[in-house]
């Protein structure tokens, strides 16, 4: 139990989950272990791809049960992504013992999503149908919550609230377009939030009444090593194509509240950029080891080392880090 839980001060807090496909698994680690702590609660939460689906898992979960009502929400997700997938990779294995995830990563270079996958399969559909109840999640959540899209026509970030869930939405937020067609909401079509947004902070600051804002990442902020084979450039760029929106609002944020330090005399917005504390649990290189094609990788066996990863990550950011929720940020940039 972190310290900061011995002063029974409970803290609000605002939760920016990033996406990654499997590696969203970290993030059901780090969100499993923070639930643990009975001082802490969620305000807000912006989230992209299967960084939604956790957002959803956990406030459905809370509605369902309180805090292990979350935990178990998101433990049935991960279970229920293992299982549907599993499917994917019988029906696409083949000779010689080859992967799902290396023959749809190759079938995407050749063959659009119509052609890949004629009956537009997607097992987010099933999970999400099964598990979310939409309209509760819209009249009910005790939480904020931000799910991002891009809107394919422009490329420009679309964030819909709570009062905008459904089955569809989610979709739109985890779209891949190698995959699966995109989404149709309102006449627009949408793909994956990860290209405009990954995750987006923008609404915790606007529409958010907490001041701390927690992002929880499923790739480094910084690789120490360039990447020097061709593996390592192209998963790179995967890299960088799913995180440079998120880097550049992060540095607006940084230099906003540097700007301010020193003023007085301020608007709403600049007092909430100023008192504004940030906070950061992400990878490290506990997920060197892995590439970018096990985003890919749905066994269960897979996703629980990742939420391993994840709790103990969160343990040692807690040990370190949760007096000072409340009262300081944690992040430098």
């Amino acid at each position: 139990m972190a310290a900061a839980s011995l002063t029974h001060k409970s803290i609000d807090i605002n939760l920016a989950l990033q996406g990654g496909g499997a590696h969203g698994a970290f993030t059901w680690g780090v969100l499993d272990r923070l639930l643990e702590e009975a001082w802490l609660s969620f305000d807000g939460i912006s989230a992209t791809s299967s960084g939604a689906m956790n957002a959803l898992a956990l406030v459905q979960g809370w509605m369902d049960g309180g805090r292990e009502g979350a935990r178990a929400g998101l433990a049935a997700l991960w279970e229920a992504i293992a299982r549907e997938t599993s499917l994917m990779r019988w029906a696409f294995s083949g000779p010689g013992g080859r992967t799902a995830e290396t023959m749809l990563l190759g079938l995407t270079r050749y063959f659009t999503p119509k052609e890949i996958n004629p009956l537009d399969y997607n097992p987010v559909r099933k999970i999400a149908a099964a598990l979310f109840d939409f309209e509760r999640l819209r009249s009910q959540s005790p939480v904020e919550i931000f799910l991002a899209a891009t809107r394919v026509r422009d490329g420009r970030l679309v964030l819909f609230d709570k009062t905008a869930l459904s089955l569809e939405t989610l979709l739109a937020s985890t779209c891949l377009p190698q995959l699966v067609a995109p989404v149709e909401i309102g006449g627009e079509m949408y793909w994956d939030g990860g290209y405009a947004g990954n995750p987006a902070m923008e609404p915790l600051l606007y529409r958010c009444r907490a001041a701390d804002i927690l992002c929880v990442l499923v790739q480094p902020l910084e690789r120490a090593e360039p990447p020097r084979s061709v593996r390592e450039i192209e998963e790179r760029v995967v890299e960088l194509g799913f995180s440079t929106t998120f880097l550049r609002e992060l540095d607006t944020l940084w230099m906003a509240k540097r700007s301010l330090a020193r003023t007085f005399s301020l608007s709403w917005l600049g007092r909430r950029l100023k008192c504004l504390r940030l906070h950061m649990i992400e990878p490290g290189e506990s997920l060197d080891a892995y590439s970018a094609k096990t985003r890919a990788n749905a066994r269960i066996e897979f996703l629980r080392d990742l939420r391993d990863l994840g709790r103990n990550s969160a343990q040692v950011w807690l040990g370190a880090n949760a007096s000072a929720l409340g009262r300081q940020g944690t992040f430098q940039r």
